[in-house]
């Protein structure tokens, strides 16, 4: 049964989508800002933020909340919900039909409960800590694939990391001896989600922020999966404790062992310190 929390979160992520898909027609009326290099974000962006910090306070009012766009906000000591409005940005702007919104509640720098709400594909993953994984309100599991022979992955290729792309070149030249394939979709809460429902076997990035990966790490464990970083180590609090980027791999605990011998011998790992 559906926690109470989550409820409300599913309510909040539903609200957002319904800004974004009203936007969808409008792309060349958005006011974008460049936040950093190749960095870009819109004034959708914290449109759909707002209506998911409006359902959340109106259910908890005393709630702090770390938003991509707003940043910290709130008392501290209360819930903490860390939100991703729009994951999947630039693919927004550009008219690609992929991206998501992200939202977890977060105590002590571990995600409680999670939702990822794609509205074009109308999929609502939903996690709280061991209760496990839902698609759609079924279960889901990592996929069992054993290492990485014919194993599909997600990266990305953020862009304030374009000074490691050398080592991560490396890491894909080297992964592409073994793998299928790679995809590089722009949004890490989906991939997350996909290793969650075996979709894709595994995943890996550096760079990527509590807002992005808090709500898929915790998909990803409640599925039977493993995250950590690039050297096996538990990522950062997810929290207002840990805002700046991190590296983060997910898998089952065969493929994401391989997966992370491969970052490691191929240099990316050390790059990435």
């Amino acid at each position: 049964m559906q926690k109470p929390v989550v409820t409300v979160m599913v309510k909040a992520a539903r609200a957002a989508g319904s800004v974004l898909l009203r936007n969808m027609n409008k792309l060349d009326a958005i006011n974008v800002i460049e936040k950093d290099r190749l960095d870009y974000a819109s004034e959708v962006d914290e449109q759909a933020e707002n209506a998911v910090i409006k359902e959340l306070r109106r259910a908890y009012p005393d709630a702090a909340f770390l938003g991509e766009e707003g940043g910290a906000q709130g008392r501290k000591g209360g819930a903490l919900f860390v939100i991703d409005p729009l994951d999947g940005t630039s693919n927004y702007l550009h008219g690609f039909p992929h991206w998501c919104i992200s939202i977890a509640m977060v105590e002590n720098g571990e995600p409680q409960h999670a939702v990822i709400f794609d509205p074009l594909r109308n999929e609502l993953f939903t996690a709280s800590r061991g209760s496990g994984a839902l698609l759609n309100d079924k279960r889901i599991r990592v996929a069992e694939r054993k290492d990485l022979n014919g194993a599909m992955l997600a990266t990305g290729f953020p862009p304030r990391e374009r000074e490691r792309a050398p080592a991560q070149l490396e890491c894909v030249r080297e992964l592409l001896r073994s793998i299928e394939d790679i995809r590089r979709t722009g949004s890490a809460a989906l991939d997350l989600a996909y290793v969650a429902c075996g979709r894709v076997d595994g995943y890996f990035e550096s760079g990527v922020k509590p807002w992005d990966i808090a709500a898929g790490v915790l998909l990803v464990r409640e599925a039977g999966g493993r995250v950590c970083d690039f050297k096996g180590a538990a990522t950062a609090p997810l929290d207002t404790r840990g805002i700046h980027g991190r590296a983060l791999l997910a898998g089952n605990l065969k493929l994401s062992t391989e997966l992370q011998k491969v970052i490691v011998q191929s240099g990316y790992a050390a790059a990435c310190n």
